[in-house]
Protein backbone atom coordinates (compact mmCIF):
# COMPACT_ATOMS: atom_id res chain seq x y z
CA UNK A 1 0.00 0.00 0.00
CA UNK A 2 1.40 3.35 -1.09
CA UNK A 3 1.36 6.35 1.49
CA UNK A 4 -1.52 9.09 1.21
CA UNK A 5 -0.31 11.82 -0.64
CA UNK A 6 -3.07 14.23 1.44
CA UNK A 7 -1.54 14.76 5.03
CA UNK A 8 -3.68 15.57 8.57
CA UNK A 9 -2.12 17.44 11.19
CA UNK A 10 -1.91 14.22 13.70
CA UNK A 11 0.26 12.10 10.44
CA UNK A 12 3.85 11.41 11.50
CA UNK A 13 6.24 13.20 9.53
CA UNK A 14 9.29 11.75 8.03
CA UNK A 15 12.01 12.73 10.64
CA UNK A 16 9.24 11.37 13.70
CA UNK A 17 8.80 7.75 11.86
CA UNK A 18 12.56 7.42 11.54
CA UNK A 19 11.78 7.67 15.51
CA UNK A 20 9.32 5.26 15.63
CA UNK A 21 10.31 2.77 13.18
CA UNK A 22 12.87 0.92 15.04
CA UNK A 23 10.11 0.38 17.95
CA UNK A 24 7.77 -1.32 15.50
CA UNK A 25 7.13 -5.37 15.12
CA UNK A 26 10.03 -6.64 12.85
CA UNK A 27 8.50 -9.22 10.65
CA UNK A 28 8.51 -12.90 11.35
CA UNK A 29 10.53 -15.48 9.12
CA UNK A 30 8.11 -17.56 9.25
CA UNK A 31 5.94 -17.71 5.85
CA UNK A 32 2.96 -15.32 6.62
CA UNK A 33 0.54 -13.41 4.35
CA UNK A 34 2.31 -9.82 3.88
CA UNK A 35 0.17 -7.20 5.33
CA UNK A 36 -1.66 -4.68 3.88
CA UNK A 37 -1.05 -1.46 5.71
CA UNK A 38 1.96 0.18 6.53
CA UNK A 39 2.75 0.34 10.43
CA UNK A 40 2.69 3.80 9.75
CA UNK A 41 -0.50 4.39 8.34
CA UNK A 42 -2.01 2.25 11.56
CA UNK A 43 -0.03 4.48 13.89
CA UNK A 44 -1.28 7.55 11.67
CA UNK A 45 -5.03 6.06 12.32
CA UNK A 46 -4.76 6.09 15.92
CA UNK A 47 -3.20 8.92 16.35
CA UNK A 48 -6.13 10.77 14.49
CA UNK A 49 -8.88 9.00 16.51
CA UNK A 50 -7.07 10.10 19.26
CA UNK A 51 -6.92 13.94 18.23
CA UNK A 52 -9.84 14.73 16.19
CA UNK A 53 -11.90 12.22 18.85
CA UNK A 54 -14.41 11.40 16.81
CA UNK A 55 -15.81 7.66 16.42
CA UNK A 56 -13.56 4.77 15.12
CA UNK A 57 -16.25 4.10 11.96
CA UNK A 58 -16.07 8.03 11.26
CA UNK A 59 -12.13 7.64 10.37
CA UNK A 60 -11.56 9.07 6.71
CA UNK A 61 -11.08 6.63 4.25
CA UNK A 62 -7.94 7.75 2.84
CA UNK A 63 -6.59 5.70 6.13
CA UNK A 64 -6.53 2.18 6.76
CA UNK A 65 -10.13 1.16 7.16
CA UNK A 66 -11.34 1.64 10.88
CA UNK A 67 -11.88 -2.59 12.09
CA UNK A 68 -8.23 -2.64 11.05
CA UNK A 69 -7.16 0.25 12.95
CA UNK A 70 -9.17 -0.47 15.61
CA UNK A 71 -7.97 -3.96 15.89
CA UNK A 72 -4.10 -3.33 16.03
CA UNK A 73 -5.07 -0.46 18.83
CA UNK A 74 -6.97 -3.20 21.14
CA UNK A 75 -4.60 -6.20 20.36
CA UNK A 76 -1.34 -3.71 21.21
CA UNK A 77 -3.92 -1.91 24.49
CA UNK A 78 -4.37 -5.50 26.03
CA UNK A 79 -0.59 -6.48 25.30
CA UNK A 80 0.92 -3.30 26.94
CA UNK A 81 2.74 -2.49 23.44
CA UNK A 82 1.14 0.94 23.33
CA UNK A 83 2.72 1.71 27.08
CA UNK A 84 6.33 -0.19 26.39
CA UNK A 85 6.89 2.10 23.35
CA UNK A 86 5.59 5.06 25.03
CA UNK A 87 8.62 4.14 28.66
CA UNK A 88 10.84 3.99 25.28
CA UNK A 89 10.22 7.22 23.87
CA UNK A 90 9.97 8.62 28.18
CA UNK A 91 13.66 7.79 28.50
CA UNK A 92 14.70 9.27 25.18
CA UNK A 93 12.99 12.16 25.65
CA UNK A 94 14.68 13.09 28.86
CA UNK A 95 17.80 11.98 27.88
CA UNK A 96 17.34 14.78 24.95
CA UNK A 97 16.89 17.30 28.38
CA UNK A 98 19.76 16.04 29.32
CA UNK A 99 18.46 14.11 31.90
CA UNK A 100 18.85 10.63 33.18
CA UNK A 101 16.84 7.93 32.03
CA UNK A 102 14.74 7.02 35.26
CA UNK A 103 13.61 10.32 37.55
CA UNK A 104 14.01 10.49 41.04
CA UNK A 105 10.88 12.56 41.88
CA UNK A 106 7.38 12.46 40.64
CA UNK A 107 4.41 13.94 41.05
CA UNK A 108 0.55 13.19 41.99
CA UNK A 109 -2.47 14.63 40.81
CA UNK A 110 -5.76 13.61 39.35
CA UNK A 111 -8.50 15.07 37.45
CA UNK A 112 -12.63 14.03 37.06
CA UNK A 113 -14.06 13.61 33.35
CA UNK A 114 -17.48 13.39 32.78
CA UNK A 115 -18.36 10.06 30.38
CA UNK A 116 -20.54 9.20 27.90
CA UNK A 117 -23.70 7.59 27.93
CA UNK A 118 -21.87 4.22 26.78
CA UNK A 119 -21.92 1.88 29.60
CA UNK A 120 -18.79 1.20 31.66
CA UNK A 121 -17.89 1.68 35.31
CA UNK A 122 -18.14 5.79 36.65
CA UNK A 123 -19.00 7.22 40.07
CA UNK A 124 -20.14 11.13 41.03
CA UNK A 125 -17.02 13.87 42.72
CA UNK A 126 -19.29 14.91 44.86
CA UNK A 127 -15.95 17.99 45.59
CA UNK A 128 -16.02 18.40 41.76
CA UNK A 129 -19.36 17.57 41.08
CA UNK A 130 -18.41 15.43 38.41
CA UNK A 131 -20.52 12.06 37.20
CA UNK A 132 -17.81 9.99 35.41
CA UNK A 133 -14.33 8.97 36.05
CA UNK A 134 -11.20 10.14 37.83
CA UNK A 135 -8.01 10.22 36.07
CA UNK A 136 -5.26 9.98 38.23
CA UNK A 137 -1.88 10.88 37.03
CA UNK A 138 2.19 10.58 38.40
CA UNK A 139 4.32 12.61 36.27
CA UNK A 140 8.38 13.48 36.71
CA UNK A 141 9.23 16.97 37.28
CA UNK A 142 9.37 17.09 33.17
CA UNK A 143 5.69 16.69 33.50
CA UNK A 144 6.22 13.12 31.52
CA UNK A 145 3.12 10.26 32.49
CA UNK A 146 5.44 7.67 34.71
CA UNK A 147 1.96 5.66 35.58
CA UNK A 148 -1.58 6.17 35.31
CA UNK A 149 -4.63 4.75 36.43
CA UNK A 150 -8.40 5.58 35.44
CA UNK A 151 -10.97 5.00 38.11
CA UNK A 152 -14.86 5.88 39.12
CA UNK A 153 -14.97 9.37 39.91
CA UNK A 154 -16.30 8.68 43.21
CA UNK A 155 -12.88 6.75 44.58
CA UNK A 156 -10.69 9.37 46.92
CA UNK A 157 -7.38 10.69 45.60
CA UNK A 158 -5.72 8.54 48.34
CA UNK A 159 -7.43 5.47 47.11
CA UNK A 160 -6.42 6.03 43.50
CA UNK A 161 -2.66 7.32 44.21
CA UNK A 162 -2.59 3.91 46.09
CA UNK A 163 -3.14 2.19 42.85
CA UNK A 164 -0.91 4.47 40.65
CA UNK A 165 1.93 3.83 42.69
CA UNK A 166 1.27 0.20 43.06
CA UNK A 167 1.47 -0.19 39.31
CA UNK A 168 4.72 2.28 39.52
CA UNK A 169 6.38 0.31 42.23
CA UNK A 170 9.68 -1.60 39.82
CA UNK A 171 9.30 1.62 37.19
CA UNK A 172 12.26 3.20 38.52
CA UNK A 173 15.21 2.48 40.80
CA UNK A 174 16.00 6.14 41.29
CA UNK A 175 12.00 7.22 42.31
CA UNK A 176 12.25 7.96 45.98
CA UNK A 177 10.66 11.28 46.25
CA UNK A 178 6.47 12.69 45.88
CA UNK A 179 4.73 15.57 45.62
CA UNK A 180 1.42 15.63 46.39
CA UNK A 181 -1.50 18.29 47.58
CA UNK A 182 -3.59 18.66 50.54
CA UNK A 183 -5.86 16.27 49.21
CA UNK A 184 -3.86 13.50 50.14
CA UNK A 185 -4.55 12.67 53.86
CA UNK A 186 -1.96 12.07 56.29
CA UNK A 187 -2.30 8.25 56.11
CA UNK A 188 -1.61 7.61 52.20
CA UNK A 189 2.05 9.61 53.38
CA UNK A 190 2.68 7.07 56.04
CA UNK A 191 1.54 4.30 53.29
CA UNK A 192 3.87 5.59 50.71
CA UNK A 193 6.95 5.80 53.07
CA UNK A 194 5.69 2.43 54.81
CA UNK A 195 5.03 0.47 51.64
CA UNK A 196 7.51 2.26 48.87
CA UNK A 197 10.10 3.94 51.34
CA UNK A 198 9.76 6.93 49.71
CA UNK A 199 9.29 10.50 51.07
CA UNK A 200 6.73 12.96 50.66
CA UNK A 201 6.19 16.14 50.21
CA UNK A 202 2.66 18.13 50.50
CA UNK A 203 2.65 21.11 48.51
CA UNK A 204 -0.26 23.67 49.67
CA UNK A 205 -0.84 27.21 48.52
CA UNK A 206 0.73 29.69 50.05
CA UNK A 207 -2.86 30.87 51.80
CA UNK A 208 -4.36 27.04 52.14
CA UNK A 209 -5.10 27.99 56.27
CA UNK A 210 -6.60 31.48 55.76
CA UNK A 211 -10.38 31.16 55.09
CA UNK A 212 -11.10 34.77 54.89
CA UNK A 213 -12.39 37.46 57.33
CA UNK A 214 -16.57 38.98 56.78
CA UNK A 215 -16.89 42.54 56.40
CA UNK A 216 -19.12 45.11 55.17
CA UNK A 217 -18.24 45.66 51.31
CA UNK A 218 -18.48 49.41 50.70
CA UNK A 219 -16.55 49.72 54.34
CA UNK A 220 -12.72 49.76 53.38
CA UNK A 221 -10.55 47.52 55.75
CA UNK A 222 -9.02 49.19 58.68
CA UNK A 223 -4.94 49.20 58.34
CA UNK A 224 -4.54 46.47 61.16
CA UNK A 225 -6.89 44.39 59.18
CA UNK A 226 -5.53 45.12 56.11
CA UNK A 227 -1.91 44.04 57.05
CA UNK A 228 -3.76 40.85 58.66
CA UNK A 229 -4.86 39.71 55.86
CA UNK A 230 -1.66 40.19 53.75
CA UNK A 231 0.62 38.86 56.42
CA UNK A 232 -2.06 35.16 56.50
CA UNK A 233 -2.26 34.84 52.37
CA UNK A 234 1.53 36.24 52.15
CA UNK A 235 0.66 38.54 49.72
CA UNK A 236 -1.11 36.02 47.42
CA UNK A 237 -5.03 36.01 46.71
CA UNK A 238 -6.94 34.39 44.23
CA UNK A 239 -4.64 32.33 41.08
CA UNK A 240 -1.49 30.97 42.26
CA UNK A 241 1.14 29.41 40.58
CA UNK A 242 1.82 26.29 42.82
CA UNK A 243 5.41 25.30 42.92
CA UNK A 244 5.87 21.05 41.77
CA UNK A 245 1.97 20.71 41.13
CA UNK A 246 1.81 23.46 38.33
CA UNK A 247 3.90 21.00 36.64
CA UNK A 248 0.70 17.88 36.50
CA UNK A 249 -1.64 20.36 35.86
CA UNK A 250 0.42 21.11 32.59
CA UNK A 251 0.68 17.50 31.67
CA UNK A 252 -3.26 17.71 32.23
CA UNK A 253 -3.44 20.75 29.83
CA UNK A 254 -1.18 18.78 27.28
CA UNK A 255 -3.82 16.02 26.91
CA UNK A 256 -6.63 18.25 26.43
CA UNK A 257 -5.34 19.29 23.00
CA UNK A 258 -6.44 15.81 22.07
CA UNK A 259 -10.30 15.81 21.47
CA UNK A 260 -10.53 11.92 22.52
CA UNK A 261 -9.67 12.56 26.08
CA UNK A 262 -12.08 15.53 26.89
CA UNK A 263 -14.21 13.72 27.89
CA UNK A 264 -14.39 9.53 28.67
CA UNK A 265 -16.36 8.03 25.56
CA UNK A 266 -14.38 4.83 26.55
CA UNK A 267 -16.12 1.55 27.76
CA UNK A 268 -13.55 -0.03 29.38
CA UNK A 269 -10.90 2.34 31.68
CA UNK A 270 -8.10 0.29 29.98
CA UNK A 271 -8.73 1.87 26.80
CA UNK A 272 -8.68 5.62 28.38
CA UNK A 273 -5.22 4.90 29.74
CA UNK A 274 -3.89 3.83 26.56
CA UNK A 275 -5.15 7.06 24.89
CA UNK A 276 -3.77 9.08 27.59
CA UNK A 277 -0.49 6.84 26.59
CA UNK A 278 -1.23 7.33 22.71
CA UNK A 279 -1.28 11.31 23.37
CA UNK A 280 2.09 11.26 25.20
CA UNK A 281 3.63 9.17 22.83
CA UNK A 282 2.47 11.89 19.96
CA UNK A 283 3.83 14.90 22.11
CA UNK A 284 6.90 13.02 22.87
CA UNK A 285 8.13 12.14 19.30
CA UNK A 286 7.56 15.77 17.74
CA UNK A 287 10.00 16.66 20.57
CA UNK A 288 12.23 14.59 19.47
CA UNK A 289 11.68 14.74 16.09
CA UNK A 290 12.31 18.69 16.41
Amino acid sequence: MELRQSRYPSDLTDQEWAILAPLMPQPSAAPHRPRENPWREILNGIFYITRAGCAWRMMPYDLPHWKTVYHYFRLWRKSGFLEQIHTTLREQTRRKAGRLPEPSAGILDSQSVKTSGKRGVRGYDAGKKVKGRKRHLLVDTQGLVLGVKVLPAHLTDAEGGREVLEGARGLSKRLSHLFVDGGYKRRFEEWVRRTLGWTVEVVRRPDANFRGIWWPKDQPLPEDLEEEVRKRTRGHRGFVVIPRRWVVERTFAWLSFNRRLNRDYELLPESSETFIHTAMIRLMVRRLAS
